[in-house]
């Protein structure tokens, strides 16, 4: 709670203090609401209260419970964007379809069944690109490649990574790890991970030592173990160039 106070006092006060140079600020930190950071339930206002002895006034910081917001009298003051590191979650389920082709990480894998979707269905593939996505704070893969959009119908998914690569260069970020669990019944993936591996690290143009495959079952419990479907979670931690 001191290294966020810390961070909050250096870049919000001296933005917030270049023109107000007589304040003197008082600030509470409820314990829950631990980061400054937009898009979470955390609302933290800043308002000005008139002073005395000559002090111009007092800035108070807040917590409430909506998105994060802060304000004075005389203006927005807003924390700066780039962070030294950024980490993103991803998550994808697909049902499997007797008939079509199972491709996990743009690999095709021996099965009597696929994914029903879309695209192509990667679910690995499209776990990364929300991750990745996640981490940036940009829209979802649902949202940059629609699925009632014809020109998807079947697409290759590595063409969705692609882009996700690109925005993660463009803002100034590259790979510092990746980890990735598969949940399916059957097939067994332990024959084909580096293989999957391998083209996963070509597509994230990352070496093999930061990104990392696990496979688990799902115990024969529900849809996943039944071989009805496949699911994906994905971490990633990016890091400022």
């Amino acid at each position: 709670m001191a290294t966020i106070a810390a961070s909050f006092s250096a870049v919000i006060l001296p933005k917030y203090t270049e023109s107000h140079t007589s304040l003197t600020s008082a600030f509470t930190l409820a314990p829950r609401h631990g980061f400054l950071r937009k898009n979470i339930n955390t609302h933290l206002r800043l308002s000005t209260t008139p002073g005395t002895n000559g002090v111009r006034g007092r800035a108070v910081c807040r917590a409430a419970n909506t998105a994060v917001e802060i304000e004075t009298q005389i203006g927005m003051a807003k924390p700066a964007a780039v962070l030294p590191f950024r980490i993103g979650h991803g998550f994808d389920l697909h049902r499997l379809e007797p008939g079509l082709p199972l491709i996990i990480g743009g690999i095709s894998i021996p099965h009597d069944r696929g994914c029903e979707a879309h695209s192509d269905g990667d679910v690995l593939l499209h776990c990364v690109v929300d991750a990745i996505l996640g981490a940036l704070g940009l829209p979802d893969i649902g949202q940059l490649f629609p699925d009632n959009d014809p020109k998807w119908r079947g697409a290759d998914s590595s063409v969705f990574l692609k882009e996700a690569v690109r925005l993660m260069h463009e803002a100034g970020y590259e790979l510092g790890n990746l980890d990735a669990t598969l949940i399916l019944q059957r097939p067994k993936l332990s024959p084909h991970k580096e293989a999957i591996r391998s083209n996963l690290c070509k597509l994230l143009e990352a070496d093999s030592t930061v990104v990392n495959i696990k496979a688990k079952t799902h115990e024969k419990v529900d849809s996943l173990g039944e071989n009805r479907s496949i699911a994906a979670h994905t971490v990633v931690l990016l890091m400022k160039k």
